[in-house]
């Protein structure tokens, strides 16, 4: 089946996160789509809309569709400008924001980049801070320092350890550490002794032996290490692990970072630790 071919821009006139983060999210909805994808930050002038508008315009007898345009423009004057080409736009604050001010009975500021802008110093220096520890204790480094932590993630090679805590540091501000449970732990069929003290803190991830096999093959091909035989061995060994000791675990095989560090958030009763 031949997928049909349509573009997307995501327009801002600060980062564009956001534009993206809500377009990308409904369009997900719509499958037998291939989507070429145009974004565009920073879009605050007049003559960069004209420009723009122009390019879709292009793609537009291009393609013999018109694209579809995500928005969080704040410029009325650069809006209308893009609001004039053939597309079919999509403005988020346009959508929404008359229905918050009637109901908050005051108009909004109609101020750029507030959402990941500086203005919640507290917030950033959070994000900050968080994304420091991530990297500070990963990989079983500086395990004195976990009862600093907000959670471990414990886990053999390659389950998503590392990307996972990132995530928690920089989305949330979750002071994420992570230890690597090895071959060695698994001959003495024993958790690591570094991690009796802060056991309360841990939390395991898991996933398929195929899924690791074909991860670790990436890594290392036709070794020992990447074998579906060890992998399979080491996922029972930790599992078992995991149910012995009481340790909450996730099978990953199948779901995001970002349903990932959602899932454990809750699971934990872990609250964010930051906004914008």
């Amino acid at each position: 089946m031949t997928k049909q071919q349509r573009t997307v821009f995501y327009l801002s006139d600060r980062t564009g996160i956001t534009a993206e983060t809500l377009g990308h999210s409904l369009l997900t909805q719509f499958d037998g789509i291939e989507w070429e994808i145009v974004s565009v930050p920073f879009l605050d002038d007049i003559e960069q809309a004209r420009t723009v508008s122009a390019q879709i315009n292009q793609i537009a007898d291009r393609e013999d569709n018109r694209p579809l345009v995500f928005s969080t423009l704040l410029n009325p004057e650069v809006l209308a400008v893009i609001k004039q080409s053939n597309c079919r736009i999509f403005d988020f604050f346009e959508t929404f924001i008359c229905s918050v001010e009637e109901e908050l009975h005051q108009p909004f500021v109609r101020m750029a980049g507030r959402s990941h802008g500086l203005q919640h110093h507290l917030s950033y220096f959070k994000r900050i801070a968080a994304i420091n520890y991530v990297l500070a204790h990963d990989d079983g480094v500086s395990p004195k320092q976990f009862s600093e932590a907000d959670i471990i993630l414990v886990g053999i090679s390659r389950t998503g350890k590392t990307p996972t805590c990132l995530y928690l540091g920089l989305q949330y501000g979750i002071a994420a550490a992570n230890y690597p449970l090895t071959p060695d732990d698994m001959h003495t069929q024993a958790m690591p002794q570094v991690l009796e003290n802060v056991k309360s803190k841990l939390f395991g991830l898991t996933l398929s032996a195929a899924q690791l096999h074909s991860i670790r093959s990436e890594r290392r091909p036709n070794s020992q290490y990447a074998s579906l035989a060890q992998c399979e061995k080491e996922i029972q060994w930790q599992e078992s692990l995991f149910r012995k000791r009481g340790i909450p675990y996730l099978d990953t095989t199948h779901i995001s970072i970002e349903e990932i560090s959602a899932i454990i958030l809750t699971r934990c009763g872990l609250r964010r630790q930051l906004y914008g």
